[in-house]
């Protein structure tokens, strides 16, 4: 099941972690230097949430948690 929301269709996005080393020029330090770059994904938080469709009835989805808040959706009882 791939990781995205029903409603918005936001789904994982591309990032990466760079590791530094070194002490900064602010503390005293000559800077620091990258070391190392890692890719990673950054994934949304998705509920299984059962949601009134418009036609009256009712379907589990997955949303996200800002889709939620955001009141996109109108949760089943």
């Amino acid at each position: 099941m791939a990781r995205i929301c029903q409603i918005t269709g936001v789904g994982p996005t591309k990032g990466s972690i760079i590791h530094r080393k070194g002490q900064s020029k602010k503390s005293g330090g000559i800077g620091t230097h990258v070391t190392k770059v890692t890719k990673r994904k950054f994934r949304p938080n998705l509920q299984r949430v059962r949601v009134k469709l418009p036609n009256g009835q009712t379907k589990r989805m997955l949303v996200s948690v800002k889709a939620i808040k955001a009141g996109k959706i109108q949760k089943a009882v």
